[in-house]
């Protein structure tokens, strides 16, 4: 009669949690558990996986121990099976306590870059808003923004940030497990793992931290059995509210994974590191000379963001080639001096053709208004000044007659074209912020 009560139990716990959960959660978790035997002091449930016995347990533990006989302690009289026992888990027998340090101790070594940490991260109107995020999922892991997705170009600060939050999380969350890898890094585990045939001891691994960093997501292209795994192991941590912090060169959508992955990246925050602007640049130049002792005035650290601005990597090779050029010749740095020691940093890229539209949007963007201002017929002054900039650049750089580069901005006459070109090469003579902004609009045209 209690067997047949037990049985019932388990049977009403199905029932119930059917009618709570998705159905692809039910399907996916609940469903492949089998009642494998049960009697007046435990009941035995076989799964396919640790994952499910974990998930359930985790889960649905309260909910269990309405339908089901308890221990002593208060907790579902439960013990699991695991449906196709592997080699592993037969070396653990006869020492269950000492397993779960054991794998713990069997992951990948957590490598943090010790100078990447938010305290030297410089901050600026491009990187500002991914900064916060990154600190609010630091304080707050698993509370805020998970997933937190955040991507760019090289050399912009990534990486950096990535550490940044593991840094800050293993210094004031020091019970929480943490690891940060490169995409290729987990795609090397699993490759070790196979071929030692520990896959599932990788698993566990990864799939009991609570704070997982991935750098550069893109290297999981077309790499599906790879990515399914990383999947799995992604909606397992989220399930479970464990925070993951993913990097790439693209936002989601651009990616070359499948429609699964791209939803699942996409489920918290997404957050896009900027190209940092020219007052960002001198203030990075300042803090990693400041770091190497190396001593530069306002006018070559200047020189040096106006002449590279790809990326904050080619701007510390930079400060490292400089650091060399002293410590080797004793002699001090003049802009000439450093126009000559980065020559392969500053060279200039080959012109491309420039037209109207081309100047109009850069300038446009430099100026941070919008391009149907520049064409109309506004007098805001900041919009007047941006208008005349890109006449002016579009006077000194088109080989085009004058009535026909005029008329592109919106009917304008030559004489309006003439009067903006002369009003804004007088200011340059005297205006120093805007011949670097002018300058800036001019690099921007030649690398877009």
């Amino acid at each position: 009669m209690l067997d047949c009560e037990l049985n019932t139990g388990w049977l009403q716990f199905l029932e119930f949690v059917k009618a709570k959960c998705s159905r692809a959660e039910f399907d996916n978790w609940i469903d492949p558990i089998r009642l494998s035997s049960h009697s007046d002091e435990e009941v035995i449930l076989e799964v396919p996986n640790i994952f499910v016995q974990e998930y359930l347990l985790d889960n649905y533990k309260e909910v269990l121990s309405e339908f089901l006989p308890l221990r002593a302690n208060g907790d579902p009289a439960l013990s699991f099976l695991i449906s196709a026992p592997v080699k592993p888990t037969i070396k653990t027998i006869g020492k269950p306590a000492a397993a779960p340090e054991k794998e713990q101790q069997s992951g990948p070594e957590i490598r943090l870059n010790n100078t990447y940490r938010f305290e030297n991260f410089i901050e600026g109107a491009s990187n500002q808003f991914v900064k916060s995020a990154a600190f609010g999922v630091a304080t707050r892991p698993g509370k805020t923004y998970n997933p937190l997705f955040i991507h760019g170009g090289v050399g912009l600060g990534k990486t950096h940030l990535l550490h940044g939050i593991g840094h800050y999380v293993r210094e004031h969350h020091k019970k929480l497990k943490v690891q940060a890898i490169t995409t290729e890094g987990f795609i090397n585990d699993i490759v070790d793992s196979l071929r030692s045939k520990s896959l599932d001891r990788m698993k566990r691994y990864y799939r009991n931290l609570d704070l997982l960093l991935v750098d550069d997501i893109q290297f999981l292209q077309n790499r599906p059995n790879f990515e399914e795994e990383f999947c799995n192991t992604f909606e397992t941590l989220i399930h479970q509210n464990k925070q993951i912090v993913i990097t790439s060169d693209k936002p989601p959508s651009q990616l070359k994974l499948s429609e699964r992955m791209v939803a699942r990246m996409e489920w918290g925050l997404v957050a896009h590191m900027g190209i940092p602007d020219l007052e960002t640049r001198v203030a990075i130049i300042k803090h990693k000379a400041e770091n190497k002792n190396l001593c530069l005035t306002s006018q070559v650290a200047f020189f040096i963001a106006e002449h590279i601005y790809n990326n904050v990597r080619q701007l510390e090779g930079a400060i490292n080639r400089l650091c060399a050029y002293v410590r080797f010749q004793n002699a001090d740095l003049t802009i000439d001096t450093v126009e000559r020691v980065l020559n392969e940093l500053v060279q200039t890229l080959p012109q491309k053709k420039v037209t109207v539209d081309s100047i109009i949007q850069s300038v446009a963007q430099a100026f941070e208004v919008r391009v149907s201002d520049l064409r109309g017929e506004s007098r805001q002054k900041e919009i007047a000044l941006a208008r005349q900039v890109a006449m002016y650049l579009a006077k000194e750089t088109i080989e085009d007659s004058l009535m026909k580069i005029a008329a592109s901005f919106g009917g304008k006459t030559h004489s309006t074209l003439l009067h903006a070109w002369k009003k804004i090469a007088e200011k340059l003579n005297s205006d120093e912020t805007l011949r670097r902004q002018i300058q800036m609009v001019q690099r921007n045209l030649e690398t877009s």
